[in-house]
């Protein structure tokens, strides 16, 4: 079958086009042909999706690097004043008070409720907070739940009602939101 935007171009050319539009197209067909030369030369057509998702996973990549980087940082530090301070605790004590004064982000992904319900969760908690969930769906979540918007809220850690908190309060984009709540589930 017939690509319909093809169709619907050769419609316009055919059928609808004067001499003023015929010019223009002339000149675009002659643009894109230059185009698709010089970029064959390099390995083919820019694909933005692509090159977004690229820049993306790089930008992502190096904020758990350095994000993971400082953690490791700031661990260190805290082993050096308890050791300095309280030098007759065990291994074992100094970890447990490193992981008391600096909890793990990826303890999201370790909590109780599995990843995909806790998503699930976090989804229908912004979708009732920006009043665009279904009546039903949030009478259903009361039945069941009782005061379920109370429920989720607690059950979602720290760094997660963070970053809700700041995408309602329009702090972050919707784009933003999920990245950093993809980042706090790695």
């Amino acid at each position: 079958m017939a690509d319909p935007g093809l169709v619907q171009a050769l419609d316009y050319i055919l059928n609808k086009s004067n001499e003023s539009t015929i010019e223009v197209l002339a000149e675009a067909v002659v643009r894109r042909r230059r185009n698709m030369t010089v970029f064959s030369a390099i390995g083919g057509l820019p694909d933005p999706d692509k090159m977004a998702n690229e820049i993306t996973e790089k930008i992502n990549e190096g904020l758990n690097f350095g994000m993971e980087g400082m953690r490791q940082s700031i661990r260190e530090m805290i082993f050096r004043i308890i050791k300095e301070h309280a030098p007759e605790l065990s291994e074992n004590q100094m970890n447990e008070l490193s992981e008391a004064w600096l909890p793990d982000m990826g303890a999201v992904a370790k909590s109780d409720v599995p990843q995909d319900v806790m998503l699930s969760m976090i989804d229908q908690f912004v979708t009732f907070s920006n009043g665009n969930m279904q009546k039903s769906v949030d009478e259903n979540l009361r039945q069941e739940l009782g005061a379920w918007p109370e429920r989720y809220w607690n059950a979602f850690p720290p760094v997660v009602r963070q970053i809700i908190t700041d995408y309602l309060k329009n702090k972050i984009t919707e784009k933003d939101f999920r990245s950093k709540i993809s980042l706090a589930f790695r």
